[in-house]
């Protein structure tokens, strides 16, 4: 991976200009489609599979009168008022909102027929509830609906003592706030850029690459929305997380870029490295969060999946900008990036020893201690995550003065929480004779739970098919004894279908719909949990290429998922700092946030990780004292990831103090979760285990190494990349090139070791020696089918075994020695400059026929490709460049038996 990023960096290095001009572009295009087809943000909470959504189905097909959206229209005076006095005002305003076109329904509340809802007026006389109905679901209202109904609705005179408040859940917001504080986020950003990098121009640089993702990204969703259904918290969570990491990920290459410059490196060889080392862990970074993101489809909610795939999206995009339009700004900056040398006259004293080297220092004097007291402290944070309660947020949660929130404080004063969160119950009657008995019988059954204020309404519909019951629960949505309630509704229901013979009787409504999705992502949280987990430990295994480092980070991981949940429940469940942060209401918080912080913070953590942890490994790896290579390791990438982590923690937490009630405690949460996380966990509780565990740290089976893909995150490849160009352009091109190559087979056996061979281009090249599956072990090595175990091998410019899939499709390898004719027809149409490696010469033939087949490779060879063949010996009279593997075998021959269990793959 890093080989091919670092052609990618020499490619954009040459055509920045474009680059950037291309995404400028994808954004004017994006924007301008955006702007005339985008789509409505909404707050459809359809869920299908459940018995909720069940019944709203059905209500569609057979009450369609119930069917659409609800708002509420609160009719109020003042004290010592009563508003029956006004009696013939509210009923002009009520038949004003029944004659809108979508409106299907509007409640009169001193209608006393047969219909009317129970307790429409409060008990103390000052107050009437109206329900409007509407024709039209949530997810189908745009401003000129409220529009008509605020209009209709507020006609009141100037004089008239009536108050009217609007409200219910058609009044949901659907827009995505923003404010000031999100803009004091960024500028936090780049003082934080500033300092890290020395350098404004710089600092800038991840700005702007990230506001250029985060516009393109957002663009994109909104014409998405045209032709699906957004939720409104999606756009405020995608612009949060694209905005974080496109920063991060900028940040991580400009910093390895200035670095670069700083030793004297080119500007376009820096940008090429920069890409290939540090964009290597953007990738990794990037894809992880991608994979949690998505992994919310697990939830089998809509909106959720929705929500996942749109900032997966986001972070889908900064990754593209940080290894396209950062490497073209870097180019285009040129030698204005270069770090200035520092300018004295007198000799500069001994600089004492940096803030991470003394940190690490302390961290890893009494490892034992810093683990004790780390797991400790975040044991201690994460214990108020016992009591977090999860619902989905209801008007109660939106800011005190919008007229929503106003509406639903005033109607739950005068009447109880429970109005704004009415259930709904669907039967079918269709056996009944008696359907206004059965339904009234049924009502005075269901009012009889506990937990229930009153039953508003009882009702067959037109056809006396489908009976519907409206109940008022004490308590509001957001209540644990709401969904209680439903789960006791839902447990009775057999009963009363036996006693009334009537079937399918289902809890329904808005209110039901989120606690149903509530309870699914309960549910799904496990299972999820167990994907991310897993997924970490795979991750890591191949990236670290050792057992205990995974194991060690995924630890990790959790306590700090464990100390966010905690300091989220913390603040909106028992207060602390409530009212610092604009905390308005404490309760439970919104149910996907376990989903959401789990799969975000698990692509940071592991972000944090690879930066800290490759750069210990790759110095274990060159010095072999792992107590020296924590600590190097550690110096040379602690500040950049430190400053990482708090320009992540300022963007979160940017959104915190106006952010709606949804994002606000995944805003926090990630805020706490990533400072935890890089701060206590990746700068503090990793070097102390590494130290405690020394070389084991770094151990890994070599079964399993074998069996592992190679991704090169630390850049290694592009060391022996950059290493084999300069050796090239003083020994001249080759074909192939090995230095000290070991081959080990399945069992950890040596099969080749210390090969130093070369094959030049279009030239013929014999392996020899006695044993034919050592042969066939060198040839598929070179053709890229056999991992190798040590050592430097190049065919061609790729790096094995980084770069193994790009040679297994350009160099071709036969196992047994093919037709004549298919091997002239296969030379012909392969041309200069290709790869043929042939094995079996010598096998089933005779001395004519081995001669007749070297003719037949020398004759390829004469064309330009380039041939490695095996033989027992080598052909009579071959003046070609022999191999002998004699030379490099110090292990016995194993049995018969054992050379059948070693095979190329490919």
């Amino acid at each position: 991976m890093s080989t091919a990023l670092y052609r990618l960096g020499h490619l954009v290095a040459r055509r920045a200009g474009r680059v950037l001009v291309a995404w400028v572009v994808v954004l004017g295009v994006l924007g301008g489609a955006a702007l005339v087809g985008g789509g409505q943000l909404t707050d459809d909470l359809s869920i299908p599979g459940t018995e909720s959504q069940a019944g709203i189905d059905v209500l569609g097909d057979r009450f369609p009168e119930l069917a659409g959206t609800s708002g509420q229209v609160l009719f109020s005076v003042g004290e010592g008022e009563r508003v029956a006095d006004h009696r013939a005002e509210i009923g002009r305003i009520v038949a004003q909102l029944g004659d809108l076109e979508l409106v299907r329904v509007a409640t009169d509340p001193f209608d006393d027929g047969p219909q009317a809802a129970a307790q429409a007026v409060s008990d103390d006389g000052r107050h009437a509830l109206s329900q409007v109905q509407l024709a039209i679901g949530l997810e189908q209202v745009d401003d000129a609906v409220l529009d008509a109904l605020e209009q209709a609705a507020t006609d009141v005179p100037e004089d008239s003592a009536l108050r009217v408040d609007l409200g219910g859940q058609v009044f949901a917001e659907t827009s995505t706030p923003l404010s000031w504080t999100e803009a004091v986020g960024v500028g936090v950003a780049l003082l934080v850029l500033a300092l890290t990098l020395g350098s404004l121009l710089a600092a800038g640089i991840p700005i702007v690459t990230a506001v250029l993702g985060v516009g393109v990204a957002m663009a994109g969703l909104l014409i998405v929305s045209a032709f699906t259904t957004i939720n409104t918290t999606t756009p405020t969570l995608a612009l949060m997380i694209g905005l974080a990491v496109g920063i991060d990920y900028a940040l991580f290459i400009v910093s390895r870029h200035r670095s670069q410059l700083r030793s004297g490196m080119g500007v376009a060889e820096s940008v090429a490295r920069s890409l290939a080392t540090a964009g290597s862990a953007v990738i990794f970074a990037g894809v992880t969060v991608v994979i949690a993101l998505c992994g919310l489809v697990a939830a089998r909610i809509p909106f959720l999946t929705v929500m996942g795939f749109a900032a997966a999206g986001a972070v889908t995009v900064a990754v593209l900008i940080a290894l396209t339009a950062t490497p073209a700004i870097l180019a285009l900056a040129g030698e204005r990036l270069r770090p200035r040398p520092r300018r004295t006259s007198h000799p500069a004293p001994a600089e004492p020893a940096p803030a991470a080297r003394r940190w690490v220092a302390l961290v890893t004097a009494r490892p034992v201690w810093t683990l004790v007291v780390g797991v400790v402290a975040l044991g201690a944070l994460a214990l108020p995550a016992q009591s977090l309660a999860l619902a989905l947020p209801d008007n109660g949660t939106a800011a005190p003065d919008a007229p929503e929130r106003v509406t639903y404080d005033r109607v739950s004063e005068a009447f109880g929480p429970g109005f704004n969160s009415p259930l709904l119950v669907t039967v079918d009657i269709i056996r009944t004779l008696d359907p206004i008995g059965v339904m009234e019988d049924l009502a005075a059954d269901l009012g009889e739970l506990d937990g229930v204020d009153v039953v508003a309404l009882a009702t067959p519909n037109r056809t006396a098919d489908l009976g519907i019951v409206q109940i008022v629960p004490e308590t509001g949505q957001t209540d644990p004894a709401t969904a209680e309630l439903v789960r006791e509704i839902r447990r009775v229901a057999p009963e009363l279908e036996q006693a009334y013979d009537v079937t399918d009787l289902r809890v329904t409504g808005h209110t039901a719909v989120t606690i149903d999705i509530s309870d699914r992502l309960s549910a799904a949280l496990v299972p999820f949990g167990i994907v991310v987990v897993g997924l970490s430990l795979v991750l890591l295994t191949i990236v670290f290429r050792s057992i205990a480092v995974p194991i060690k980070a995924t630890v990790g991981y959790l306590l700090s998922v464990a100390a966010s949940f905690g300091a989220v429940a913390l603040v909106f469940e028992h207060g602390f700092l409530a009212e610092l942060l604009n905390v308005t209401r404490t309760g439970p918080v919104v149910s996907f946030l376990p989903i959401i912080l789990m799969g975000v913070l698990f692509g940071l953590a592991m972000d944090y990780e690879v930066f800290l942890v490759s750069r210990m490994r790759e110095e274990y790896v060159h010095g072999g004292d792992a107590r020296a290579a924590v600590a190097d390791g550690f110096a040379a990438n602690a500040r950049v990831v430190g400053a990482a982590a708090i320009i992540m923690i300022a963007v979160f937490a940017s959104f915190v103090p106006h952010a709606d009630a949804a994002v606000k405690p995944i805003a926090l949460g990630l805020a706490v979760g990533v400072f935890v996380d890089a701060f206590v966990v990746r700068m503090s509780l990793v070097p102390a285990v590494l130290t405690m565990l020394g070389d084991r740290a770094w151990r890994l089976p070599r079964w399993l190494d074998r069996r592992l893909p190679v991704l090169d995150v630390e850049g290694t490849g592009v060391e022996v990349h950059v290493a084999h160009q300069e050796w090239v352009e003083e020994h001249g091109a080759v074909a192939v090139r090995t230095e000290d190559l070991e081959i080990r087979d399945e069992r950890d056996r040596v099969v080749v070791s210390g090969v130093h061979h070369l094959v030049r281009p279009g030239e013929l090249t014999v392996v020899v020696g006695a044993e034919r599956w050592r042969r066939r072990a060198l040839l598929a090595a070179y053709a890229g089918r056999l991992p190798i175990a040590d050592g430097t091998l190049v065919v061609g410019d790729r790096v094995l075994p980084g770069e193994a899939a790009a040679v297994r499709r350009t160099a071709t390898y036969f196992a047994q020695f093919p037709a004549r004719h298919a091997l002239l027809a296969w030379a012909e149409e392969a041309g200069p400059g290709a790869l043929l490696l042939v094995d079996g010469l010598d096998a089933d033939a005779d001395a004519a026929v081995r001669a007749d087949r070297w003719e037949l490779l020398a004759r390829i060879a004469a064309l330009g490709v380039s041939v490695v063949t095996a033989a027992q010996d080598p052909p009579p009279g071959a003046r070609r460049p022999v191999l002998d593997l004699g030379a490099f075998v110090s292990a016995p021959s194993p049995t018969p038996t054992e050379e059948s269990s070693w095979s190329p793959v490919g």
